[in-house]
């Protein structure tokens, strides 16, 4: 049987493996906050394709491996023409030859699929408009850093239903951390996606919540989340979505309804003065650069486990 594996979707992985992840990024971080500097991934190369801009994804998977002692090579949407220049098989097929590892930042999540069945490489999802799991590694890294657990917290993701909230869903209920969404009507999660979170936390012992009311959700909450209220191929709605959302802001008033020691993630980038106001980001709870640095050190755990076993 072939050891191939894949990192598209959290579900794919099983909860003590994502664990594992988490705690080996915290000892990798560590390490390296240390000066111990090993280099697992010598003469390894990842090939990274882009169709969505970004700032963390390409800096922090580019340095993750120069951290580990390999290589990167960035692959713009011009270069690739991802599915338009040239079929997402044949790109596929073409870079399983000259790279150890491909990450690709798409819109469809299909994309990333159909790369996972013609790549004799690993295939990894640094975004789709599914899903976010790397984004989540690291969230999860830094709660456990300054909670010092996971199990038993409680979550609140306020905002829109998007592939951030999908993969936090997933991974909370997976690792027995409590998970509450409030999103306005229309813009909750997809019911699939409900329907997996609940068997995961059938398995866990995750209490789910979803709501249209913020106050509701993050009641007792150890940590609130939020994120953009228009997404990156969203362009079109944004001007409606401006309307809709005002009351799911994360601001001062909604915070103080949390726990005293609640933290506030964001996965940036951020519209300050939409989602979350700067008194909020800027604050005493907000934890937002710990996250954007942890993406370095929970995906430098994810290419060691793919590339080095």
């Amino acid at each position: 049987m072939s050891s191939l594996r894949h990192f598209i979707s959290l579900v794919d992985w099983a909860p003590e493996e994502i664990e594992a992840l988490i705690l080996d990024a915290a000892r990798m971080k560590a390490e390296w906050k240390a000066g111990v500097r090993p280099t697992p991934l010598a003469g390894k190369t990842l090939g990274m394709i882009f169709q969505k801009p970004s700032l963390r994804t390409r800096v922090s998977f580019e340095m993750a491996m120069r951290h580990l002692g390999g290589d990167a090579i960035y692959l713009s949407p011009q270069e690739v023409g991802l599915g338009q220049r040239e079929s997402v098989a044949d790109v596929t097929r073409v870079l399983s030859r000259y790279v150890d590892a491909i990450m690709a930042r798409v819109f469809a999540h299909s994309i990333l699929e159909e790369m996972a069945r013609y790549a004799t490489v690993p295939v990894i999802n640094g975004l789709s408009d599914d899903e976010h799991p790397c984004q989540a590694l690291g969230d999860m890294l830094t709660v456990y850093e300054k909670k010092g657990r996971l199990r038993g917290l409680k979550l609140a993701f306020v905002g829109d239903g998007n592939n951030v909230a999908t993969a936090l869903l997933y991974i909370c209920a997976m690792l027995g951390m409590d998970f509450a969404i409030a999103t306005p009507p229309g813009y909750m999660l997809k019911e699939a996606v409900i329907e997996r979170g609940k068997a995961f936390a059938a398995r866990s012992g995750s209490r789910l919540l979803f709501t249209h009311d913020p106050a509701e959700a993050v009641r007792e909450a150890d940590i609130i989340y939020t994120d953009v209220w228009a997404s990156m191929g969203q362009e079109a709605e944004a001007e409606v979505r401006r309307r809709v959302f005002p009351p799911y802001q994360v601001n001062a008033a909604l915070v103080a309804k949390a726990r005293p020691d609640v933290i506030v993630m964001h996965c940036l980038p951020a519209h300050r003065g939409e989602e979350i106001t700067d008194e909020v980001a800027d604050g005493p709870h907000s934890v937002i650069f710990d996250q954007a640095e942890n993406r370095l050190h929970a995906q430098k755990a994810l290419l060691v486990r793919l590339l080095a076993g």
